[in-house]
Order: C-alpha cells, then sequence, then structure tokens
C-alpha cells in the first residue's frame, strides 16, 4: 500500500494554566459506539450524516444565488493588488470554460491535466470541468520543476492520457512539457510561449459561447469523476486515486458536522497547501466552496524566501481558521511573538487552528500558547485528525477534550472505522461515502490488499486505543505497519511513535528523522538536522560548511544529550537507541525521499542511503554518535 496523506497531531501539548478559557468556536463532540468480537473493533460516531448536496458545483451555484457579489477567491497580481473573483463571476467562468473543455473533446479518457500551482486560473479550470462532467488531474508541481528526469511526470501522464494540458508559464515549465507531452496536445498557457509548439492563452476559454455545458451539467451525478489524485509514490510509482462528487460532498458534509462554525460564519482562509494534495485541494477548497466562504491564495510556504510572503498576506487577510503545517507553525509562532501588528490582525477573527503533516516540536507548540494567551488572554483551539487521498480526506477528528501527542480523535459521522490486528497492530480501515470505490487505471496488482472482505479500505495505518479501558475516548496514531520492522534478535521496532519522540525530544535541532536497525542488533537513527539551529549551536562563522558544523563538538555533544534523553525511558532493544548519524544532505525529491509537501518517506531513505545505513552501523565509523 503507497503513502497516504495523513493529518496527525504529532506534537507534545503543555496544558495552560487553568481557569483559562478558549475562545468560542461550534465543535461538535458526539459520542462514538465501539463494539468487538474479542480481537476486531468496529468504532462508528453515533450521529448520522445528514443530508447534503450530491455535487460540488450545486455549492457554486448555491453561492451565486445567494451572495453573487461574495468573493470566493483572490490571488494577488503581479502588482501586489488581490485579483478578486466573485461567486457570480466564478459560475460565469465556470460555465464558459466547461464549453471550451467540451469542445476540445475533454473526456474520462482524455482528462485536463494541470502541471501548475495554486491560482485563480487552475481553480477556474477546476470548476469548469466539474461543470463539463470531465476529470482533471492536479499534478505536483515539482514533477516537472525540480525533477530531472521527469520520471514520474512521465508516469502520470501515461496512466492519465490527458487530451489537454495547462501551465501557468509556459517558460517555466518547456522543457517538462517537451519531454512528456506528446505533439498534438493542446497546450494551454496564462503566460508565456513554448518555442516550437503553439499554445493556447488561456482568457481565449472564457470567451467560448456556452452550448451544451449546461445540459452536461444536468448529466452530472454523485460519481461523476470530479478530479485524479496521484499518491506521493514515495516508495513505488505514484497510483491515481479518483474522486466524485458523492466523496467530496459526504466528506466536507462530515466537516461540517464535526466543526458546525464553517456553517455558522463563511470562513476565509489564507491557505499556500498545495492543490495536488488532498488537504489543500480537497479539505480546505473544499470547506471554503461547500460553506460559502472565501479562500485567499498565498503564494508564500514555509521554506527559506518564501514565509515573507505569508506574512505580507496575514498582515492584510485576518484568516477565521488557519491551517498549516507543522514547519509553517513553527514560523508563524516567531512572527506572532516579533511582530504586533501580525498578532493585532491575525488573532482579530481566528477561531480554529488546525496541524497536518509530521511533529511539531515542544518549543514551537509552547510558543503558539503562549503568544496566543498573552495576546488574546484566551486559548484557541488546536484541531488535527487523520485522513487520506483514499478517502477524501477526512476520517477522524479530535474533537473531544484530549489534546495530545499523536492523538487523532473519533471517527466523523458517516466513517466506519474497523481495527483488524496485523503484525501485532491495528489496522486502521475505512468505509463510508468518502472512500474511493478503487484505484483508477492501476497498471499491476496491488502488492496488498486495497479492500478487505467486507468492502472497507486497508489504509495501512496502525491505531491504537488512547485508553484501552475507554475506547470511546479515541484513537492514537500508531504508524506506518509497512515501516515497522524486528531487530536481529526477532523483537519488534515501532517506528511511527519512535519516530515522533525523537523529533520531539530533538527539538530544535531535529528536522527529521529515519529509524534504522532491520536485521540488526540494535536501533540507529539517520537524523536530518536542523541546520539554522545546529550552525547557531556550532559557534562557527555564518561560511562554515555543513560537514564542519556538523562535526563541530557543541553539536556532536546535544545529539550525544538526545540519545541520553531517548533512552533515560527505553524498556528494552525495541525502544532504546544505540547511535545516530547527521545527513549532510536534505531528502531528495527526484528519489522519493520527500514529497513537494514536506512528507518524509522511511522507505526511501533506507533504501537510496544504504551506504549511510552501513556507515552507521561499521565499527569505529568516526562520524557515529554512539550512545553510551
Amino acid at each position: 500500500m503507497d503513502h497516504v496523506e495523513m493529518q496527525v497531531q504529532t506534537g507534545h501539548h503543555t496544558p495552560p494554566p487553568a481557569g483559562v478559557p478558549y475562545r468560542p468556536v461550534a465543535v461538535h463532540d458526539a459520542p462514538v459506539r465501539c463494539e468487538t468480537d474479542g480481537a476486531v473493533w468496529h468504532v462508528r460516531n453515533t450521529e448520522p450524516l445528514a443530508d447534503h448536496p450530491q455535487r460540488m458545483t450545486d455549492c457554486l451555484v448555491a453561492g451565486a444565488q445567494r451572495h453573487p457579489e461574495r468573493v470566493l477567491a483572490a490571488r494577488r497580481g503581479p502588482d501586489g493588488v488581490w485579483i478578486k473573483l466573485t461567486y457570480r463571476e466564478m459560475l460565469e467562468r465556470a460555465r464558459a470554460i466547461g464549453q471550451a473543455l467540451l469542445d476540445r473533446g475533454v473526456s474520462a479518457e482524455r482528462p485536463l491535466a494541470i502541471l501548475s500551482g495554486n491560482d485563480l486560473e487552475h481553480l477556474q479550470l477546476a470548476l469548469g470541468a466539474m461543470w463539463a462532467g470531465v476529470p482533471y488531474a492536479p499534478v505536483s508541481p515539482p514533477y516537472a520543476l525540480v525533477s530531472t528526469d521527469f520520471g514520474k511526470l512521465r508516469h502520470v501522464f501515461d496512466v492519465l492520457t490527458p487530451g489537454l494540458v495547462y501551465a501557468a508559464d509556459g517558460g517555466a515549465f518547456d522543457k517538462a512539457i517537451d519531454a512528456v507531452v506528446p505533439e498534438g496536445i493542446e497546450v494551454i498557457t496564462r503566460d508565456g510561449v513554448l518555442p516550437g509548439r503553439t499554445v493556447t492563452a488561456f482568457d481565449t476559454l472564457l470567451q467560448t459561447p456556452v452550448t451544451t455545458a449546461d445540459a452536461a451539467q444536468a448529466d452530472v451525478g454523485p460519481d461523476t469523476l470530479v478530479k485524479i489524485l496521484f499518491t506521493s509514490g514515495s516508495t513505488r510509482s505514484p497510483k491515481a486515486v479518483p474522486t466524485t462528487h458523492r466523496m467530496l460532498c459526504s466528506n466536507q458534509q462530515m466537516l461540517r458536522q464535526t466543526i458546525p462554525e464553517f456553517a455558522k460564519e463563511p470562513p476565509v482562509l489564507v491557505d499556500w497547501l498545495p492543490w495536488n494534495h488532498t488537504f489543500g485541494g480537497s479539505h480546505n477548497v473544499g470547506i471554503v466552496l461547500y460553506n460559502g466562504g472565501t479562500l485567499f491564495i498565498d503564494d508564500g510556504r514555509p521554506v527559506p524566501g518564501k514565509f515573507d510572503e505569508t506574512l505580507r498576506n496575514l498582515h492584510e487577510i485576518a484568516p477565521t481558521a488557519y491551517f498549516n503545517v507543522p514547519k509553517g507553525w513553527e514560523e508563524l509562532g516567531l512572527a506572532l511573538e516579533r511582530d504586533a501588528a501580525l498578532r493585532e490582525m491575525f488573532f482579530s477573527r481566528v477561531k480554529l487552528y488546525f496541524f497536518g503533516g509530521a511533529g511539531l516540536s515542544q518549543e514551537a507548540w509552547d510558543r503558539l500558547e503562549r503568544v496566543t494567551g498573552e495576546h488574546c488572554g484566551e486559548r484557541i483551539r488546536i484541531m488535527a485528525g487523520l485522513g487520506m487521498t483514499e478517502t477524501s480526506p477526512c476520517c477522524l477528528f479530535t474533537t473531544g477534550p484530549i489534546m495530545r501527542a499523536g492523538y487523532v480523535g473519533t471517527p466523523a459521522p458517516g466513517c466506519e472505522l474497523k481495527l483488524v490486528p496485523v503484525g501485532g497492530k491495528l489496522e486502521a480501515r475505512f468505509r463510508g461515502p468518502h472512500v474511493m470505490r478503487g484505484y483508477w487505471r492501476l497498471g499491476e496488482e496491488s502488492a496488498a490488499p486495497v479492500f478487505d472482505e467486507e468492502g472497507y479500505y486497508c489504509s495501512g495505518d496502525a491505531l491504537r486505543f488512547f485508553d484501552p479501558a475507554h475506547p470511546e475516548k479515541g484513537l492514537v496514531f500508531d504508524g506506518r505497519i509497512a515501516e515497522d520492522f524486528k531487530l536481529s534478535s526477532g523483537t519488534f521496532v515501532s517506528v511511527g511513535p519512535l519516530r515522533a519522540r525523537v523529533i520531539a525530544s530533538g527539538a530544535p535541532h531535529v528536522q527529521d528523522v529515519v529509524i534504522a536497525g532491520m536485521n540488526r542488533d540494535d536501533i540507529g537513527l539517520l537524523v536530518f538536522p536542523q541546520m539554522e539551529s545546529c550552525r547557531c549551536l556550532s559557534g562557527l562563522p555564518p561560511t562554515a560548511g555543513v560537514a564542519d558544523v556538523l562535526a563541530a563538538p557543541a553539536v556532536r555533544v546535544a545529539f550525544a544529550a538526545l540519545l541520553r534523553t531517548l533512552n533515560a525511558t527505553a524498556t528494552g532493544s525495541a525502544t532504546r537507541v544505540a547511535r545516530l548519524l547527521l545527513l549532510d544532505a536534505p531528502p531528495s525529491l527526484d528519489r522519493g525521499e520527500i514529497t513537494d509537501k514536506g512528507t518524509l518517506n522511511q522507505r526511501a531513505v533506507l533504501t537510496h542511503r544504504a551506504d549511510r545505513v552501513d556507515a552507521l552501523y561499521r565499527e569505529g565509523d568516526p562520524a557515529v554518535i554512539r550512545a553510551g
């Protein structure tokens, strides 16, 4: 089973002083029913899924009728001024674009492929495709812009067989288009030209007279394919996940019943999360469209040189809820601490924080709690959960009072959870209207079953009960089953919890970590260090090379102390870490070690850095830091 997109709260939590109130926010914590036959568990929300729209385009039509001049989406133009599109304008444009797609023969057999990232044209094309009842596929931009061999992009195109391709900037995508887009396939661009190839300007699509598109929309039903999302493909070729209107609409209704706040007040989001991922493209865009909200497209992101744009946007736009990955929250916490004007705007109406992705350090978590409390005099609820591309995406939410590392909550209304013993753990399996019916055009048999005999999707995620004596209290993420391994002694190592503990205990010096030790005598760590933090720790000048920084005595002392901290609570060889090695090269996208959202893949790193694993276990290697 390929890697799924998870929304997992993995940071530790230090409760604020007693008596500090929460900022009011409508979150519904319905009880769950837990049943077991002694081995297999069934966990369900007692609240049924309410009636909901059958098509996401119904939400666009409703918005255009009820609040036609409300802004649906906005993005900064080259001059820095926000370009805004209202619900009325977006509906008109979706109809014209839908007709243009039909005129060009776009279909489920020849879908629209979108190579570039989040922009207003991308959103218009997506809604136009929905209107016409033809699928589109948002492709990870780094496949075209960062990759050097275009291997993943070529695989995606082989699976899709697209009939039409969009890229915002022809000049930026020209090499990728030349490499994978056959002659005769029309290419649409917003800007730029492609040498040797005729391109169509995006604006020309908007001039298309509507003839058959409205009739096509009338034929669209709940099971009509909306889009094709590709899994990260970190361990093997990306798999295509078909996403229907039923999946998206039912999942948004699950979200609305879990967080009624979205229905009480139209959500305003400032968001950068990529639309080729389910978190950004299905979850966040869906929240806006389904609840009549407004999306400000953030061209920043939490990487060097890009986060200033996010801060610029948050100085101007106050979100009602804020979604980000842990790195983004870390950067934002620091900025909020320093910038009074940012605090004034950001805290003016935000009612909810939501984490997705990997671990949040204790330091960053405490900073966010502290700066929120000092400015607001109240707490703001932090939510997370568990979801994946195959479930569009949400399954579990942290709606109750529990907030701690790895806690993922309870199933949303309409989501059925089955926990099945696999490899000494409980595998999470899901069933419901939000779950795909199978991968799209899967060319080879999956190594593991996609669905079990009762039709539950086999996620490959392990969960355990927060309190085994009270299973109704919810569940804790227990790692990816495929990542776990045995030492040479036969001792089973649970990778997920150990990895979360290393990241939390190693803050702020650990960016990420891979757990090694399969068929070895003990556990070892391959650590991706947080270089800025390590550079400060080293005491070396800013010009010092990476190798010199990592070899600095102060850095090595800090990581030796990390080993002592980890082993102070170790209960045996399954949790004791014997050694670690600091990696001087960041994870590679081309080699599948990391996705463009920043998710690290354990197996891919171990495969591609086998020489580093050998060095980790080589006696006498001076670079290895060993436990005492």
